[in-house]
């Protein structure tokens, strides 16, 4: 059984965590241990470290979790694009040797031209069924849901029957898709309830930030739904240009900065909501969720909560 079980502390309390990438560059990679060092002073519970499709970027995916390791508790993202039960077996045994106990489970992004993963695994729940099989508990499972619906599945009832199929197989808590619209995740979260999944759930938010950040997570990679509240952040700095077509530094900074309060805001709307924990999506910014917690006012209260 994994050392530490994040599922059972956010029944009770609410946990903190992050998610980082790995650097496309070596200075990118030089600077993440800073970075992970800004993260580590908000205590939080783990940090999470994307991974590519196929294990595309396997080994900075696993030089990522070793720097965290030494900061914190890593967890790994892990999908099954491409790849057959027994490189998924050998990767697994792999991070466990490595001490990573911690993993959250996808089916993962097609890549560009593909229909289907390319491999011996449809869908998540396919791999939870194997790692539970191979490995009995030695994992804590973390699995993914779109408050709204996935973008691949033709309704949001069925996409929750199969988060409750995850849970039967073995998951133990939920890490969601960005979701700024409160009141979609309400509706999400009370068929969820009705639908017998207990599974404590971990709110995924992305800092608004950037433009180019929030049109692409939002609309080429989500189909989140954009509420009137963020849809003025987005119109009151919209696509201003210079002559040459180079975005204006001080619209640039406007927007961050309406940005950044938005997200502080929308982060102390969540905690009424029963939420087990905040899972913030760091981008490797670490001055971006920075100044969302000191903003919300969440650091201090989560470090009350220890």
């Amino acid at each position: 059984m994994a050392e530490i079980c994040f599922s059972d502390r956010m029944r009770e309390r609410l946990t903190l965590s992050f998610e980082v990438f790995p650097p496309k560059t070596e200075k990118g990679m030089q600077n993440l241990p800073s970075v992970i060092d800004e993260l580590k002073e908000f205590l939080p519970d783990y940090i999470s470290c994307t991974y590519g499709a196929g294990g595309s970027n396997t080994g900075p995916n696993r030089e990522v979790l070793r720097i965290i390791a030494k900061k914190t508790v890593p967890c790994t993202h892990f999908t099954c694009i491409g790849v057959t039960k027994d490189q998924v077996r050998e990767q697994l045994q792999s991070y466990l040797d490595e001490g990573v106990e911690h993993v959250l489970a996808l089916r993962g992004d097609y890549p560009r031209g593909w229909t289907g993963t390319g491999g011996e695994f449809d869908h998540a729940t396919d791999l939870i069924a194997y790692i539970r099989k191979e490995f009995g508990d030695r994992f804590e499972i973390a699995v993914a849901a779109a408050p709204g619906g996935h973008v691949d599945c033709v309704s949001e009832d069925v996409d929750i029957s199969y988060l409750k199929m995850k849970q039967d197989l073995g998951a133990d808590y939920i890490i969601t898709q960005l979701c700024y619209d409160l009141e979609q995740f309400k509706v999400w979260r009370d068929k969820v309830d009705k639908a017998g999944i207990t599974m404590p759930i971990d709110v995924g938010i992305m800092p608004v930030t950037t433009k180019h950040g929030i049109l692409t997570q939002c609309f080429s990679h989500n189909a989140c739904a954009v509420p009137r509240d963020l849809a003025l952040v987005l119109t009151h700095h919209w696509f201003q240009k210079d002559p040459d077509g180079n975005e204006i530094p001080e619209v640039k900074a406007a927007f961050r900065e309406e940005g950044l309060t938005y997200s502080a805001d929308l982060l102390n709307r969540y905690l009424p909501l029963g939420i087990n924990g905040i899972h913030l999506y760091a981008l490797n910014r670490a001055a971006d969720v920075r100044e969302v917690l000191i903003r919300s006012g969440f650091g201090d209260r989560f470090r009350a909560l220890l």
